[in-house]
């Protein structure tokens, strides 16, 4: 059964799902009906964090330009250019039992791509969301609608995988950022180019 959380809540995922290891993270949004003049991108990716709440090296950061970790861990199953359609959006995969040990915490964010040459904002979508489920049969396990809060933000945390003890827990974070991705990456420690 799915719990539905509010922005600050934690749930455990493996605690009432004893051999649980490979799990899909769904993000879903829509956009609303403001025409921008471009098709809204927005991407979903996934920061592989020590204790420090930083990566170890530039390959913790998995998004369309790093589809995979090198432990096999986490995979994202690639971009999806219009948010057009329902369900989820983007998908990122992970298997717990491969996360290396150095890490842990995953943390999903959502940015917008070119947003400012686009002049878009977290505050044109609708129905944003993030929603764990077992990838072995499907069955949703936690969802977090992240509501309207946004405004100018052009990136932003929905949520966190992390581990506490041998347990993996979900955390309903939905912080936004303005300076999308590149302020995601100065945040959590990934070099930029350029």
């Amino acid at each position: 059964m799915s719990v539905s959380l509010s922005k600050g809540q934690k749930v455990s995922l493996t605690k009432g799902n004893p051999g649980l290891s490979k799990v899909v993270v769904g993000l879903g949004w829509d956009v609303n009906q403001f025409d921008t003049g471009g098709d809204f991108d927005l991407d979903a990716a996934a920061f592989m964090l020590t204790d420090s709440g930083k990566v170890s090296n530039q390959n913790d950061f998995v998004f369309y330009g790093n589809l995979e970790h090198p432990s096999g861990s986490v995979k994202h199953m690639g971009d999806n250019l219009t948010g057009a359609g329902e369900g989820d959006d983007e998908q990122i995969r992970i298997d717990l039992s491969l996360v290396p040990a150095n890490l842990t915490k995953i943390a999903f964010t959502v940015t917008i791509y070119e947003a400012e040459n686009r002049r878009q904002n977290f505050g044109q979508v609708n129905n944003a969301f993030i929603r764990v489920y077992n990838e072995a049969n499907g069955e949703e396990l936690v969802r977090y609608d992240l509501g309207e809060d946004f405004s100018i933000e052009t990136a932003a945390v929905f949520g966190e995988l992390y581990k506490n003890g041998d347990e993996w827990k979900f955390n309903a974070i939905g912080s936004g950022y303005q300076g999308g991705l590149a302020a995601l990456c100065a945040n959590y420690g990934v070099q930029v180019d350029g």
